[in-house]
């Protein structure tokens, strides 16, 4: 598969970022010294991470992950990341469920030290489906598995997400709720529709996805039925695995009350995408791994829900994820590594399913 140049990540200096951060550390834990700080090559684009040790005679943590705020300066991905927000729903989610949440130990809401807010959680040892190139790809761990190893993480991750939306009490996500008025998925939608003009404020709009907005609402269920915790970004690649077990759920930037089905959808249809991308370039990707209808089963099984508009929630998620690519596609243009095309949903890389799913032939 020939791919582009991976956008940038970062504008900022690690050197510096590591020396700030061995200065930082010694007003938490006077005596304590931050070694063998590196970036990992898989840092993302809404957040950016620093992996470090702890060396101390009795540290609460050894082994560290930093999860800082994205650089205004680098384009971001989102409008606003609230870290205080994301550490705590995790400590939330591991204090009300038995998910392996990393255990988050330091928040800094001050920018100072580091050039922006930051919080400072456990490393947990293990393995993460990739994304680049992707797990449906040959020549990575999953895809070298067996069916039967397959299933079982599909099992397990399935399991994460009935555990969360049925163990996380709704009275206590409040802090969580998305602005606006209505029900928990009429402010969801609302809330990417917002995002979505943020995206394209000032450049070329989306004929494509204001289509799929459009088709939203034509199939919008006639009852979303009760409000939980989502994850957001439910997906494998953000689970660290040891085998083929979950030992640690990352990344809750995007967490907000929200039907059941919005973390469904997301989980089937992320996973479709790189799917989608495989067979495009000729291979055979992962085709029963991860199945809508196998997904659907596993979860009514575990939790007595059965799921519902499901073309609807994995239009959203194709939706969502579409507004996330313009994003990071005009922050290609913006630091020269693309251009804007004549037909700005080409920007889209899934664009064709989308369309496909607007259609309504996706699935069929």
């Amino acid at each position: 598969m020939a791919t582009a140049p991976r956008p940038r990540t970062t504008t900022r200096d690690p050197e510096e970022l590591a020396h700030r951060l061995t200065a930082w550390l010694d007003t938490r834990l006077p005596g304590a010294k931050a070694v063998d700080i590196r970036v990992p090559a898989s840092n993302g684009m809404s957040s950016e991470t620093l992996l470090f040790d702890i060396e101390h005679p009795e540290p609460p943590l050894r082994a560290c992950a930093l999860r800082l705020a994205a650089d205004p300066a680098a384009y971001t991905v989102f409008p606003v990341y609230d870290l205080p927000r994301q550490f705590r729903t995790m400590r939330l989610v591991a204090d009300r469920t038995d998910l392996p949440v990393p255990e988050v130990r330091w928040l800094e809401e001050d920018p100072g030290p580091l050039g922006a807010p930051f919080f400072v959680m456990e490393r947990v040892a293990g393995r993460v489906p990739p994304d680049v190139m992707p797990y449906t790809y040959e020549g990575n761990w999953l895809h070298a598995a067996t069916d039967a190893e397959r299933e079982r993480l599909v099992a397990a991750s399935v399991g994460l997400i009935a555990r969360l939306h049925d163990q996380v009490p709704p009275t206590e996500t409040e802090f969580l709720a998305l602005p606006g008025e209505g029900d928990a998925l009429g402010r969801h939608v609302a809330s990417q529709r917002a995002y979505y003009e943020w995206v394209v404020d000032g450049l070329a709009r989306s004929p494509l996805i204001e289509s799929a907005f459009d088709r939203l609402t034509e199939l919008w269920p006639t009852d979303p039925g009760e409000t939980v915790l989502n994850w957001g970004d439910a997906r494998i690649g953000n689970v660290v695995y040891d085998g083929f077990d979950p030992v640690a759920v990352l990344d809750w930037e995007m967490a907000a009350p929200a039907p059941r089905e919005v973390d469904l959808g997301w989980t089937v249809y992320l996973h479709r995408f790189f799917q989608d991308l495989t067979t495009a370039f000729g291979q055979a990707g992962l085709p029963e791994f991860f199945r809508r209808d196998r997904v659907e089963a596993r979860y009514a099984e575990l939790t007595g829900h059965t799921p519902h508009d499901m073309d609807f929630y994995t239009l959203y998620a194709a939706l969502r994820h579409a507004i996330v690519m313009l994003r990071i596609a005009y922050r290609q243009v913006h630091f020269g590594e693309t251009a804007v095309p004549a037909d700005p949903d080409t920007l889209i890389l899934h664009h064709g399913s989308l369309r496909a799913m607007v259609q309504g032939s996706y699935w069929g």
